[in-house]
């Protein structure tokens, strides 16, 4: 086999004597792409730092191209074609970034950040070729600015950003378009390896992909990469293994096609618990969703702009207005929506509240007092008076029992402690003996314990659905499910044989009369970002549906 690129043995750094990198081996050969991924504070950018110059190590050994390297700082390197692009593109006044350049032998990390910044006195074209100015006749000639300007034109076409901001000051730059700068001031350097810390999210959802094509092709001719990123998605579409450091040690050198994201999620973070892996795992593809309608909405706005600059003024205006209007109609919504969830976190707060005093204290309070009655009643050998006192303590039985069930309606005790799956077992068993009505259940075995605010709500929407049915549905036969979706999500299904509802539904009828179970059962699921279908035809039963988002299953070998 060829000698790799890049071998890292047991590299080490330490910080007044705290390590941060502890023994760190790898290697990479000539155009691999590794995914790097870790928590916060793992080592990614001291393993950086010391690649690229920034740091010295405290042990270990750095081989490039079969030689031992011992880099003292950032521009020795750079000639051996090592390049970083670092998150932030700060700016720079000139001659500080001059001073720190010639500094550079006596290297530090903020030293390397700054000396990566840009030019806030230059142009775009002049940040991009900094130091591969292009000069007519020979290497001392006067610059060819008019080459210049091309060429800076290409390399922003190749990202989607206008030709005009080649002569743009960066000063008027927002920070993806200063981060797309520094970037292409990078790719026009030849270089053998890439460094990437972190640089997707800055980046909208088109120019990411634009990114990651372009890391095919430099991989392609030969350029190798290290990409450091939380994005699993991106890195299994990019990479050819991933290496994973945890708490400063590397515990994982996987080849990206032998791997599973849930795999990587649980050697990041640890443990192999979902409670910890699945919500991870969860908000990293919401994320990337969300990420990806977003620049759908941006496009389409910018399509309208466009749009609306070949109208005359007034419809421009009349367009503003809605649009305005649009917008405080989101804002309003949203405030809405944050309003509804905090009200049904603190009213599920203060049920669980009520329901432990009750509990804790009425309860027990009626309990003492049934034991003090069944004293008096062994002790007074009165027949009326004993009669009268166990007709009290059956009264305080009953009275308690009462409770107890209404401490279970507000709070119920085995949502906390054994998960939404073993309360709605005691649910249903509980319904069918207070109702009298058959009730078939069907759980899938891999759903597993969800987030407090799920398990909560599918509860609730399954108990307010079975309450309509006891009170208008007149059924004799009901059929339960929660079932996972092919796409993870979440299926509660809920079917009666009872009389049926009016097709099609019309809440806003059924909230003027006061029937407020639907309601509420849609207002849950569009807090969630779910779907509700309900099925009913006259004297046929009703079909009431629920698909919400959910966490990964559990994967079971």
């Amino acid at each position: 086999m060829a000698e790799p690129l890049l071998r890292v043995e047991n590299l080490s750094k330490n910080f007044n004597r705290l390590p941060v990198l502890k023994d760190v081996s790898f290697s990479l050969a000539q155009g691999e792409v590794i995914g790097l991924v870790g928590r916060q504070g793992a080592g990614k950018s001291t393993l950086f730092h010391l690649l690229n110059g920034a740091m010295v190590p405290s042990s270990g050994t750095i081989n490039f191209d079969g030689i031992h390297r011992r880099f003292s700082n950032r521009i020795q390197a750079q000639k051996f074609g090592i390049e970083t692009v670092y998150q932030t593109a700060g700016l720079l006044n000139w001659f500080d970034f001059s001073a720190n350049l010639l500094l550079d032998r006596d290297s530090n990390v903020e030293t390397t950040r700054r000396t990566s910044g840009l030019v806030e006195q230059f142009n775009v074209t002049e940040n991009i070729l900094l130091g591969r100015e292009i000069r007519k006749f020979s290497k001392f000639g006067v610059i060819d600015w008019a080459r210049m300007v091309d060429v800076a034109r290409e390399l922003l076409a190749e990202f989607e950003l206008s030709p005009d901001l080649a002569h743009e000051s960066v000063g008027n730059l927002s920070d993806e378009q200063r981060q797309v700068v520094m970037l292409l001031r990078t790719l026009n350097r030849s270089s053998r390896l890439l460094l990437l810390d972190d640089i997707i999210p800055i980046l909208s959802f088109q120019r990411q992909k634009i990114l990651l094509n372009k890391i095919k092709k430099l991989a392609a001719q030969g350029t190798s990469i290290i990409i450091s990123s939380d994005d699993l998605k991106h890195l299994f579409t990019v990479t050819d293994r991933i290496i994973v450091l945890y708490e400063g040690r590397l515990v994982a050198d996987r080849r990206t096609a032998e791997s599973t994201p849930r795999e990587i999620v649980e050697l990041i973070v640890g443990s192999s618990g979902q409670e910890q892996v699945s919500p991870l795992i969860w908000a990293l593809e919401s994320y990337h969703s969300a990420q990806h309608q977003s620049e759908q909405l941006r496009k389409t706005q910018v399509s309208l702009k466009e749009s609306l600059e070949a109208r005359n003024s007034q419809n421009r205006q009349l367009v503003e207005r809605l649009g305005n209007q649009l917008v405080a109609l989101d804002q309003l919504n949203a405030a809405l929506q944050a309003t509804q969830r905090r009200l049904i976190t603190e009213r599920e707060e203060e049920r669980k509240v009520l329901a432990r005093e009750l509990h804790d204290q009425i309860i027990q309070d009626l309990l003492g007092l049934g034991y003090h009655l069944e004293e008096i009643e062994e002790l007074e050998r009165s027949p009326a008076l004993q009669k009268d006192v166990a007709a009290i303590r059956l009264g305080i039985r009953n009275l308690v029992g009462e409770l107890r069930e209404m401490c279970s309606d507000l709070r119920p005790p085995t949502i906390d402690h054994h998960g939404l799956t073993a309360a709605i077992d005691s649910l249903a068993h509980e319904w069918v003996e207070r109702n009298e009505i058959q009730l078939q259940l069907e759980i899938d075995p891999t759903l597993g314990r969800l987030p407090e605010t799920i398990e909560l709500s599918i509860f609730r929407i399954v108990q307010e659905g079975l309450n309509n049915i006891r009170k208008h549905a007149a059924a004799h036969h009901v059929r339960l499910s929660l079932q996972r979706t092919s796409s993870t999500n979440i299926l509660v299904r809920l079917e009666d044989d009872g009389q049926g509802l009016p097709v099609p539904t019309d809440l806003a009828s059924l909230s003027l009369n006061k029937h407020f179970g639907l309601v509420g059962i849609s207002e849950r699921v569009a807090l969630l970002g779910g779907v509700m279908n309900i099925e009913s035809s006259k004297g046929n039963g009703t079909i009431l549906q629920v698909e919400i988002p959910s966490p990964y299953p559990l994967i079971t070998a």
